[in-house]
């Protein structure tokens, strides 16, 4: 595997350390980045005091994201409103849901109805004045504003030393699954200057890259 999320609650390996079948590789989960992601969300909007959170509970380990989110809202004093999506329609309703519950902005967690259908999320989040913090860069290149996350191009490289590795005869159940170790914060600047957004620029200066 290149990249999957959580290996472990997907039932693909035993544990990170010993995957024990026939599949290894990398893995991005990092329940903690959810709190990071809510800290750079409050960075770009310092007056930021209710943020949506979008998931799917049919996700695995979705809802360790949740709560890491909740405790990181609490520490930061903002309020958090939990949207529970599953199809294309939920997000919409939970969007508008949002707006009527004046939310500041959004925070979304990867799954592969937000990630199928990111251009239409990013529409939705700038139809609502949502300003939206994502996982992944891809949803940022669809039009979202900004993401924090591991860089799912680097996990594709590295995938290839595990199949060299497996090749030359090495057994995927004792390859232990790799995690990042680096992360990368993009800005769609487009996007915010659409919000009327003015970015700090102690925040573009921590950028990895700037979608102008």
């Amino acid at each position: 595997m290149a990249v999957d999320y959580d290996p472990v609650g997907a039932g693909f390996v035993t544990s990170l350390a010993r995957p024990g079948g026939n599949i290894t590789g990398l893995s991005a989960i990092n329940p903690e980045l959810s709190g990071k992601r809510l800290e750079l969300l409050k960075a770009a909007l310092p007056r930021l005091s209710r943020v949506a959170v979008l998931w799917n509970p049919t996700e695995p380990n979705a809802d360790v994201y949740v709560r890491e989110t909740r405790v990181a809202a609490r520490a930061l004093g903002v309020q958090m409103q939990s949207l529970e999506i599953r199809a294309l329609p939920d997000i919409e309703s939970a969007l508008r849901s949002a707006t009527k519950e004046r939310a500041n902005a959004l925070a979304v967690l990867t799954d592969p109805v937000t990630l199928y259908h990111r251009s239409e999320l990013a529409s939705l989040a700038s139809k609502h004045h949502l300003p939206a913090i994502y996982s992944d860069k891809l949803f940022v290149e669809a039009g979202g504003f900004m993401s924090y996350g591991a860089n799912d191009r680097e996990l594709h490289r590295r995938a290839a030393l595990f199949v060299d590795k497996i090749l030359k005869g090495a057994k995927p159940g004792e390859l232990p699954v790799e995690q990042p170790t680096t992360y990368e914060l993009v800005i769609n600047a487009r996007t915010a200057s659409a919000l009327g957004l003015t970015i700090p620029q102690s925040l573009l200066l921590r950028a990895d890259q700037v979608i102008q």
